[in-house]
């Protein structure tokens, strides 16, 4: 749904740009008009709605390009501490993979909904305009709830060499069956119905789900059917020393990185999740193919791993921050990526607020190829969120930038804006019941935790 409605908002800061830096403007009215940025102003412009609060920033809509609604909320408050883990390794073959390959067989297409409309509800509170979404394909539910909910979706249905993947008590994984083809035939008949729904709002992008989870003739096809149909490509990429480990066994001595660009897959398209296990040769090598690093550090620091924005940024990768499903909430992850990069080179002028920002706004928006996305000005497409200051933990106020990347969070978010249209205002959402809809989630997924080998997991 595209509105037709103009809405001035204004805001006491409106972070824009000038000759390609940040620039913070004060006491500025944004004036959409159907699903397209109009003007920027200091006079109160006539709209057919009004936001004229004081004391909010109003920002170009953040993007989270790396998020799981679906298999983070499985693991929510059953991994943390340690638990879940064997030898405090990943929990990714131990639950995620397992437990959302359960979910998705015993859950109806009421309960899969349920939990894909918490997912987009928490996304939304987060502040989050759009979301690149990878899931296991039977889960074509987040395309449906998506649409209802007016968030703008790059859908990223996993494909497999082998759905069937699990670790043993040691951590190693074994793999059994072949469903790269069935998997490629799934994708292409959720491109066909869902490509451009929503009048542009709802996209796909091509999703192999891993490097060691997907085999050289998979992951060929998956990027020659990418680029035949000009969709971005993304994937996980040296996730853990194992995974590391594993392709350097199969691929002669290759490390992940080196896989895919073998393969021809480490270009300006794809999106590489994660990347913790990189070496500094593989990051250089990213930089010069000009991949894209999906930076997701609270995910890993609950496990005691370091994923420090800086170290990407370092080598001249572009470096964008999503939440991989962990409270999906990018201020929060704002702070995170700068505390951790701090910490892990000592200093303390690295991952700064304006480049942080940048990350969630413009470096994203490159990453897809919107350049409609990601900025504030006229003829951009309305994709806005709006902050609210005025809490006394951001106030005495001096530098707006500074506060959002070090002292908000999801709770400051006042309003969300997709296509022109009002997602949420005062914190609210406005497209749905959040009471109904978190209790429908939850009740879903306990379905996942009541079951025997969830208890088995979790346990170990």
């Amino acid at each position: 749904m595209m509105t037709e409605q103009s809405t001035a908002i204004f805001g006491s800061f409106v972070l824009t740009e000038l000759d390609g830096a940040p620039r913070v403007l004060r006491d500025h009215w944004v004036l959409t008009e159907g699903g397209r940025i109009a003007a920027l102003t200091t006079e109160r412009p006539r709209a057919d709605i009004v936001l004229d609060a004081p004391g909010r920033i109003v920002l170009p809509g953040l993007m989270n390009l790396h998020n799981h609604c679906f298999s983070e909320a499985v693991a929510r408050t059953h991994s943390e501490d340690g638990a879940g883990r064997k030898n405090n390794e990943s929990i990714v073959y131990t639950v995620l993979l397992p437990l959302t390959k359960r979910g998705i067989e015993i859950l109806s297409r009421e309960e899969r909904m349920a939990v894909a409309r918490l997912g987009i509800l928490q996304l939304l509170k987060g502040g989050a305009t759009s979301v690149m979404e990878p899931f296991r394909n039977g889960i074509p539910e987040m395309f449906d709830a998506a649409e209802e909910m007016g968030i703008r979706f790059w859908g990223a249905p996993y494909l497999f060499s082998t759905a069937d993947a699990k670790a043993d008590a040691s951590g190693e994984v074994t793999y059994a069956g072949d469903d790269g083809a069935a998997d490629l035939a799934a994708w292409d008949a959720l491109h066909a119905r869902w490509e451009g729904a929503a009048h542009g709002r709802i996209r796909l992008a091509m999703s192999p789900h891993a490097t060691d989870t997907c085999a050289p003739d998979l992951l060929r096809a998956c990027a020659a059917r990418a680029r035949e149909l000009g969709v971005p490509i993304t994937t996980h990429l040296a996730q853990s020393p194992q995974e590391v480990a594993t392709i350097g066994r199969r691929h002669g001595g290759r490390t992940p990185a080196e896989y895919l660009d073998w393969l021809g897959l480490l270009a300006p398209d794809l999106l590489a999740a994660h990347c913790i296990s990189s070496s500094d040769s593989d990051l250089d090598l990213m930089a010069a193919r000009g991949a894209t690093v999906l930076n997701c550090p609270r995910v890993f620091a609950r496990a005691g791993t370091t994923a420090s924005y800086a170290r990407f940024r370092a080598h001249d990768v572009r470096t964008v921050i999503g939440t991989d499903g962990y409270n999906m909430d990018l201020l929060g992850e704002m702070n995170a990526a700068a505390l951790i990069s701090k910490i892990t080179t000592g200093r303390a002028d690295v991952a700064t607020a304006p480049e942080l920002l940048g990350a969630v706004t413009r470096d994203a928006a490159a990453a897809v190829g919107r350049n409609d996305l990601g900025a504030i000005r006229p003829g951009a497409t309305a994709d806005l969120t709006v902050v609210d200051l005025t809490h006394p933990h951001l106030q005495p106020l001096h530098d707006p930038l500074r506060a959002l990347a070090w002292l908000a969070n999801r709770a400051n978010i006042d309003a969300v804006m997709v296509d022109g249209r009002l997602l949420l205002h005062g914190g609210t959402l406005l497209v749905g019941d959040e009471h109904a809809i978190t209790a429908a989630g939850a009740r879903a997924i306990q379905r996942i935790w009541d079951l025997p080998e969830a208890r088995a997991a979790f346990a170990g």
